[in-house]
């Protein structure tokens, strides 16, 4: 059956090929184009995976929700129900609260994923039956395809478990998978699925490493990280033991023989809007002010509408470290915090890590005396840059980098027996520059090495602090470290799982609330 289709032409910077490409392509009106007339050449291949990476890119917020938002770094402070800058959280204190449902589900509609499942889908269809992509170009896609679906049907597995299958393109007048009239298959299924499509893309991809687009398309290294990733979970939740933890390990370092990466000397120029792509980079969700063709030029726009502070809010306080007052002007963040971080995350930091002020803006009161107290903290990891008076978020997004892949490889060098120090002491050594000490803060030296899984996940905090990762990897590493980070209690268990939201069940009849919810 014909269906009709959108191609989305980002117009992202990163896809310069497409933009350059467009002239030659004769497009037909949107009204009209359907997956039967419009992959005729290897151009129009070219723009629909460069929309598949722009449908990936819209997911951006629902990866950072999903991943980081119920864990233990965001939340007012005791004796606050607001931001230190009065602004209220808007519903937002449900996620670290863990008091979702589902007319407040933290989100909705799968997060949106299952569009680009379905774009990912077609993709996959019309690059197995075509001729005009040459072979090179159709493997490496295909490899992008499946390990991109398997990012996503990861992301379901470990949200809300059971999950809609659909492999094939959706035909007919409802292009939208989780309006068909289909039940979700099993988290086994699911798991298969995700395992399945890892092999397949790792196959399509054969003996090519390559990064393409400054390492904003998805990649083999992308792809061997999420195995990774994967493995080491059913290492621990499905009974995969030593031999899925060897796999892991496997993976990674396939990726370290193979992709030419490495650490950055410095923390912070990881995150630079001037260093994207830079050789610590796997895989990244891309930025660009002034993007070609865009609607808007400003960037990570969800981070200013939840996790900065308004202008004026912020110039209320201090920064102690530079003693000077914030400035409406200078320091014009230009949000709404309705996500602060809290005082306790940032004291967690040790104050020579350079990873705390890389990654966290403290804001103090100036007392009478002359002295500092702290008020609050916001991220400020992603700082962008400004124009015209303006601030705009256009920084990458990391979802894979070099020292994930050395504390991923430590936690598999744990599960499996074996000394973890090399890696761990890598990322150690790079956050405290010159006041690492290996007989102080080398591992196994601080009080938190004498148990290395709660060392690696207290390094991966540190590392990793609004990356999207917190969560996921308090889960990865076992239920009861979910317990004990977070607000959610044993006697929840449940709510390990997130809620479907009433929309979405009442779209698709077939589906079931997760187990422990109410439905309706």
């Amino acid at each position: 059956m014909k269906r009709y289709i959108i191609i989305i032409l980002s117009g992202l910077g990163m896809f310069a090929l497409v933009s350059s490409c467009r002239k030659q392509l004769s497009l037909t009106p949107v009204s009209s184009i359907t997956d039967a007339n419009f992959f005729q050449s290897a151009s129009q291949f070219d723009a629909f995976m460069a929309g598949i990476h722009n449908n990936f890119r819209a997911n951006n917020n629902a990866f950072q929700i999903l991943g980081e938002m119920r864990a233990d770094i965001f939340g007012t402070d005791p004796g606050s129900g607001s931001a230190f800058t009065g602004e209220a959280t808007q519903g937002q204190e449900r996620l670290w609260q863990e008091n979702l449902n589902l007319d407040n589900p933290g989100v909705s509609n799968f997060g949106g994923f299952y569009l680009n499942i379905d774009q990912i889908n077609l993709m996959i269809s019309k690059l197995n039956t075509t001729t005009v992509v040459a072979t090179a170009t159709k493997n490496y896609y295909l490899g992008i395809c499946y390990g991109m679906r398997a990012f996503y049907y990861f992301q379901i597995y470990r949200t809300w478990g059971n999950a809609i299958i659909q492999t094939d393109p959706v035909t007919g007048s409802s292009l939208d998978i989780t309006s068909l009239a289909k039940a979700a298959s099993p988290q086994t299924a699911v798991m298969a699925l995700i395992k399945a499509d890892i092999t397949q893309s790792l196959a399509s991809f054969g003996s090519d490493y390559s990064f393409k687009n400054s390492k904003s398309y998805w990649s083999k290294s992308a792809t061997l990280m999420l195995e990774a990733e994967v493995y080491l979970w059913t290492s621990v939740h499905n009974s995969g033991g030593t031999a899925d933890a060897t796999i892991a390990e496997n993976a990674l370092n396939d990726i370290q023989t193979n992709a030419g990466l490495q650490l950055l000397t410095s923390y912070s120029s990881v995150f630079s809007s001037t260093n994207k792509g830079n050789s610590e980079i796997i895989f990244a969700i891309h930025y660009q002010f002034n993007e070609p063709n865009a609607t808007t030029n400003n960037g990570m726009a969800w981070i200013q509408s939840t996790y900065v502070p308004q202008s004026g809010l912020i110039a209320n306080f201090y920064d102690s470290l530079a003693n000077r007052q914030f400035n409406a002007t200078t320091d014009n963040w230009g949000g709404l915090l309705r996500a602060p971080v809290t005082i306790a995350t940032f004291r967690k930091f040790n104050p020579l890590d350079s990873r705390a002020l890389a990654s966290i803006q403290p804001a103090y009161n100036k007392l009478s005396n002359g002295t500092y107290q702290i008020a609050g903290c916001f991220v400020d990891k992603y700082q962008g840059e400004q124009d015209a008076g303006v601030r705009y978020i256009t920084n990458d997004f990391p979802v894979y980098r070099y020292a994930d892949l050395l504390l991923l490889k430590a936690t598999a060098e744990v599960y499996l027996g074996q000394d973890p120090s090399n890696e761990i002491n890598k990322v150690r050594a790079r956050a405290y520059g010159v006041n690492y000490k290996a007989a102080t803060i080398g591992f196994p030296n601080q009080a938190i090495d004498a148990n290395p899984r709660e060392a690696i996940l207290q390094e991966r905090l540190y590392e990793f602090v609004f990356e999207g990762k917190r969560w996921y990897d308090l889960r990865s590493m076992g239920d009861s470290y979910v317990y004990e980070h977070t607000a959610l209690l044993p006697a929840n268990a449940y709510a390990l799982l997130w809620p479907i939201d009433r929309n979405t069940l009442t779209n698709n009849t077939k589906l079931v609330q997760t187990a422990g919810y109410t439905s309706f």
